[in-house]
């Protein structure tokens, strides 16, 4: 048995077994006898239903609604297996209920629309919001999911979040930024490589920019080569990122660059394209399961590398699960009506600073193969495990909703 074939075996078992899926409902309340039966539902149910008719809010004080997230796809970009269906996106979506729920305490339903239409996703979407505290898009491939996530977030009242940009683009940013700090280099100096222009590419970008770097830095490169100012037909998002130059090339574009940052596929960063780049470059090759360049290649070419994957069985893994949840987390708790760039700046600089942290001894433990851990090349970001990110990241993301406006509950919650 290949290992390939053992982790498909393994994988489909662990979806069967014991019970078909990841996630079911609980009971919160008593439900025992005829009076509770009687509170729960006929006629007692009609006492709260009266009160939210008359007031909305209150349903986040008689209903699950404030600890719940919708996670709401249509399937056209699962993973990195493409535009399978909204049906074949169950599975990822049951699992990102899985980990809200893990690792910060948030209830949710998945839900696959079967559409591509951009007005039928929105309309349905916007239909059940209501029922809601947030709503966190997931696999819906570019440029659909730009144009989708902007009505939504401009028609709903609840924060409105797809992870595939911003949980990518703020991990990211997170583990750049320390990268550059041990390389003594400011973010507004770096020469930056793109390789996509994808959802997840156009996001790390604008909060890159957001957070200091010059635009006349950045190079994005597609499957045509360098997003120059010559090319035809770019999309408004691929515009943003068009330069002026005669690099046409991956090749061209990483000569002298510091960081090269990869949300496309596959050994796509070749060597002679690594070794064009400046001294002490950082690396972040994020394609999953295979990177854009394997790290034992990679550090045989440049000893002086910094590198980043997307995967668990390398050092800096640049994993979502680092933020989504305690962005919601803080979100949901002083009751946000979004998720806005004052939110997201603050869970890139309370990452970063937990990586600065001294690791417990409980977090190296769970590792395998790992006997010590500190902020250096081979630890940028910390480990999806530590327990203190629900309490960093979720706190920084609450108080910054309080400071910009879009807290309806100013007080900032304990998660001590």
């Amino acid at each position: 048995m290949t290992e390939v074939e053992s982790l498909r075996d393994r994988a489909l078992r662990y979806h069967a077994e014991p019970t078909p899926g990841k996630i079911a409902l609980a009971v919160t309340t008593r439900a025992i006898n005829a009076d509770d039966l009687a509170l729960a539902y006929s006629p007692g149910v009609g006492e709260p239903v009266k009160e939210i008719s008359l007031d909305p809010e209150a349903a986040y004080r008689y209903t699950a609604k404030g600890n719940l997230v919708g996670v709401i796809t249509n399937g056209t970009a699962i993973l990195g297996l493409g535009n399978l269906g909204a049906l074949a996106s169950k599975p990822v979506m049951e699992g990102k209920a899985l980990l809200f729920k893990r690792f910060a305490d948030i209830d949710c339903f998945d839900i696959e629309v079967t559409t591509e239409n951009i007005d039928e996703f929105v309309n349905t979407v916007s239909r059940i919001a209501g029922t809601f505290g947030g709503i966190n898009l997931e696999d819906i491939a570019a440029p659909a999911c730009f144009e989708i996530e902007r009505r939504l977030q401009a028609m709903l009242d609840i924060p409105v979040f797809h992870d595939d940009q911003h949980g990518t683009a703020i991990v990211t940013a997170a583990g750049l930024l320390n990268a550059l700090e041990l390389r003594g280099q400011p973010l507004n100096s770096a020469r930056i490589v793109c390789l996509g222009a994808g959802a997840a590419a156009n996001a790390i970008m604008n909060l890159l920019v957001a957070l200091g770097a010059l635009k006349s830095n950045i190079y994005m490169v597609d499957s045509k080569g360098v997003i120059h100012s010559e090319r035809q037909g770019l999309s408004p998002e691929k515009q943003l990122y068009a330069q002026v130059t005669n690099k046409r090339t991956l090749g061209d574009a990483c000569q002298d660059a510091n960081v090269f940052i990869g949300v496309s596929g596959a050994n796509l960063l070749d060597t002679d394209s690594l070794l064009a780049m400046a001294p002490n470059p950082v690396i972040f090759a994020m394609a999953n399961p295979d990177p854009e360049i394997k790290p034992e290649l990679a550090k045989s070419i440049r000893q002086d590398v910094i590198l980043a994957t997307g995967r668990s069985d390398y050092p800096n893994q640049v994993n979502n699960v680092l933020c989504f949840p305690f962005i919601f987390r803080g979100a949901l708790d002083v009751r946000a009506s979004a998720v806005n760039e004052a939110m997201k700046m603050a869970a890139v600089h309370a990452i970063r600073n937990l990586a600065k942290e001294p690791v417990l001894p409980e977090i190296i433990a769970a590792y395998e193969g790992i006997d010590h851990l500190e902020f250096g090349p081979e630890y940028i970001i910390p480990k999806p495990l530590d327990p203190r990110l629900k309490s960093w990241v979720s706190t920084a993301v609450a108080q910054a909703a309080i400071d910009s406006g879009v807290a309806r509950i100013n007080v900032l919650p304990d998660y001590s």
